[in-house]
């Protein structure tokens, strides 16, 4: 993947920006994210980080309700925004020539937001409904993403709900509203990114234009969510009203994704290895000969890789028969990792594999907004915005020993299990 033209600059308030221009086709991708996601809302606000994303959508000082959905659509783009563990993103898609009508919108609502309580009590119920519809009244709702950190992690930040409790987002007012916007969304707190059709002088000139007058503010110190590892095995049971099937998730702790990247990828690499495709080595013995489950994933981060900071999780889910016994299942999948760590695996396996990741990298940079909304997050992450063109080489550089540590750093007497049961069905 050949690293564009990247071009990186701050302004005096403090905003980072990034500009990646690329003429191919006429549209341009504009995205603002802020460094604070559901680790950082506070004890008993859970949920608070994504319900102000949805705030952040209900106008400003200067424009109305539902203005910024018009002006977008009108010029023939999208938009959306998302909550992660570490850092909330907003993003617009659309014709070059609407590039500064997307940096107007975005500075716009940078600068003040409409926080009412109009707004804020039509929004908690949004939220509401939005869990009732993907958690409460879905089958599997929030596994394991939502299960499995409570068993795995000790402390809120990690630990917590961060789609949240009604009860918490029920006691939500707009003096937490205008607090938290105050502490994290100050433009020294944030990155602007944009990729696509336009010159780098013109975006300069726009941007400054644009996001020049916003007030800077103090920016947060970030806090350190660290804790320790798992000294043993930790278990923990939850009773779903909908699930057809018995479910497991088996979380470990990884290598910190920004300070040990290349560890980190070696376990993006082990996760393909374990289940991706019918010939992996889970999917093989566990689906196909032995039968014991019906379905296995695994993956580097509950939301997907490169979303957090450390900690960050490894996890393993599979869905199975009531008439299989769970420790069948770990017996197995503890074998396979323990094969690999004792046998790395071969070339030829292992380029199967990394092949298909360098693939598929490509193929999601194509993307005009995976790529503005990749570059984003890197900057903030990383503080390299770059560091995402990298990514298909250093994964292509992972070797079978690096595969192989990676397995015998998921240990059974350091981890945590989840068991999902179909309500009334427990073993």
């Amino acid at each position: 993947m050949a690293a564009p033209d990247l071009h990186t600059f701050t302004l005096p308030n403090g905003l980072r920006v990034v500009l990646a221009p690329d003429t191919t086709s006429p549209v341009v991708g504009v995205s603002v994210h802020y460094d604070v996601g559901f680790r950082s809302e506070p004890e008993g606000r859970t949920g608070f980080a994504h319900l102000f994303e949805h705030l952040m959508f209900q106008g400003s000082e200067s424009l109305e309700k539902l203005a910024h959905f018009r002006h977008v659509q009108s010029s023939g783009g999208t938009f959306n925004g998302s909550t992660h563990p570490d850092y909330t993103d907003y993003f617009e898609v659309l014709p070059s020539a609407a590039l500064e009508r997307a940096l107007f919108l975005e500075a716009d609502r940078m600068r003040a937001p409409k926080l009412t309580q109009e707004n804020l009590q039509n929004q908690i119920d949004v939220v509401k409904e939005e869990i009732r519809l993907n958690v409460l009244n879905r089958p599997y709702g929030g596994f394991p993403w939502i299960l499995l950190p409570p068993v795995l992690y000790k402390t809120f930040p990690n630990a917590h709900n961060g789609y949240g409790d009604f009860t918490d987002l029920e006691q939500a007012s707009l003096d937490d509203c205008a607090a938290f916007f105050d502490t994290y969304y100050a433009p020294g707190n944030a990155v602007l990114t944009v990729a696509g059709d336009f010159t780098v002088e013109h975006a300069r000139e726009l941007v400054e234009r644009h996001f020049g007058d916003v007030p800077a503010r103090e920016t947060p110190q970030r806090p350190s969510f660290a804790e320790p590892p798992p000294q043993g095995e930790l278990r923990g049971e939850h009773q779903d009203p909908h699930a057809p099937l018995p479910a497991l998730a088996v979380g470990y702790r990884m290598p910190d994704p920004i300070n040990e990247l290349d560890a980190y990828l070696a376990h993006l690499v082990l996760a393909s290895v374990l289940t991706e495709g019918d010939g992996s080595r889970l999917q093989q013995r566990m689906v196909h000969k032995e039968g014991m489950v019906t379905d296995i994933n695994a993956g580097a981060g509950l939301f997907g890789p490169f979303e957090a900071r450390d900690p960050d999780t490894f996890s393993i889910t599979a869905m199975y028969s009531p008439d299989v016994k769970v420790d069948r299942v770990l017996g197995a999948l503890d074998e396979e990792l323990e094969l690999l760590a004792s046998t790395p695996p071969s070339e030829q396996e292992l380029a199967k594999v990394t092949a298909r990741w360098v693939s598929s990298l490509h193929k999601e940079h194509d993307r005009l907004v995976s790529r503005t909304l990749g570059l984003g997050g890197f900057q903030l992450l990383y503080g390299d915005a770059g560091l995402i063109y990298q990514l298909p080489d250093r994964i292509a550089a992972v070797t079978p020993q690096d595969v192989s540590g990676a397995a015998k750093l998921l240990r059974p007497d350091s981890r945590a299990v989840l068991q999902v049961f179909p309500a009334g069905g427990a073993e």
